[in-house]
This record gives C-alpha cells, sequence and structure tokens, in this order.
C-alpha cells in the first residue's frame, strides 16, 4: 500500500473547502480545522471573532500515486479566489483568508513555483499567504463533512454547488 502524504489548505469557510476535495479521486481524507494562529486549541467562536490568528483550513489526506500535489493546488486556486484578501465572497475575516501550509520544503517549492506560473491567469494579485504548517487543530466535531450531514442548509445549498460544478468543470480528470 502506498504511503499518503498531507496538503494543508485555506480557501474560505472549510465547510466549501472540504466539500470540493472530497469528490477528488485519490483524497483519502479531508478534515476541517485551523491553522496559522497564535492560540493552542481555538474554538470556531474564537477563530470567528478574530482572537485566534487562525484561518480555516483544511488537511487533506492524499495517495500522491493517485493525485499529485499540484493537481491538489491547481484544485485549491481553481475552487476559490486567491486575490482577495481575508475574503471569500460574503465571508469577510481573517479567518477567510486564501493560504498555503506547506508541510516540507519540496511542498514550499512547488506552491511557490505553481503561483509564478498561474499568476499571469488573474488580473489582480495573488494574495495567497504560502507559510509553514506549525500546528493543525482539527475543528469540532460537528463542522466534519458538514454539507455531507447539511446540504440543505441555506448558507451550503447557495456556496457550495457553484463551487463543486467548477470543480467537475475544470477537473473532470481528477474526478473518481
Amino acid at each position: 500500500m502506498t504511503e499518503t502524504e498531507t496538503a494543508t489548505f485555506a480557501g474560505g469557510c472549510f465547510w466549501c473547502t472540504e466539500a470540493v476535495f472530497e469528490e477528488v479521486d485519490g483524497v483519502v481524507g479531508v478534515t476541517s480545522g485551523y491553522a496559522g494562529g497564535h492560540v493552542a486549541d481555538p474554538s470556531y467562536e474564537a477563530v470567528c471573532r478574530e482572537e485566534t490568528g487562525h484561518a480555516e483550513c483544511v488537511q487533506i489526506e492524499y495517495d500522491p500515486d493517485v493525485v499529485s500535489y499540484e493537481d491538489l493546488l491547481a484544485v485549491h486556486f481553481t475552487t476559490h479566489d486567491p486575490t482577495t484578501l481575508n475574503r471569500q465572497g460574503n465571508d469577510v475575516g481573517t479567518q477567510y483568508r486564501s493560504a498555503v501550509f506547506y508541510h516540507d520544503d519540496e511542498q514550499r517549492e512547488t506552491v511557490e513555483r505553481f503561483i509564478e506560473e498561474v499568476q499571469p491567469g488573474y488580473d489582480d494579485d495573488i494574495v495567497t499567504e504560502v507559510e509553514p504548517l506549525e500546528t493543525f487543530y482539527p475543528a469540532e466535531e460537528y463542522h466534519q463533512d458538514y454539507f455531507e450531514k447539511n446540504s440543505n442548509q441555506a448558507y451550503c445549498s447557495m456556496t457550495i454547488p457553484p463551487k463543486l460544478d467548477k470543480l467537475r468543470e475544470k477537473h473532470a480528470e481528477l474526478l473518481g
């Protein structure tokens, strides 16, 4: 059996990001959580009040023999707006910032090269933070698999389907 690898991305509400990556072939698991802050064991409420410095993010466990880190980056940059600072749509605040938390130098080099290559395709500058993952804190249990459990919730039914449509349109080859 192939060893899995891990990627950690922030791109707005983690419910939306989780729902996208759960569709990708080769993704073994997606955990919603928090990274990039300065408080140990942050709560959702404290993160939402911007008291901890954390971003809502997802940690993705994937099989590199099926899907590459570069493919995951392509999905990430396709399904959120990497040019808006501390905002995704109506979600505003530092917890909704665009970020890639790299796990090693190879990931750092890959994401820096990736951003340089895709920047010409955007009208505005990419503002995605690229920083080392220091600590990932899983979110509270009720946030895990949120869209799957709450697809009829108003926010989810308005926000997530367009992201899934974009995923299916732009990256159909990555779907199982």
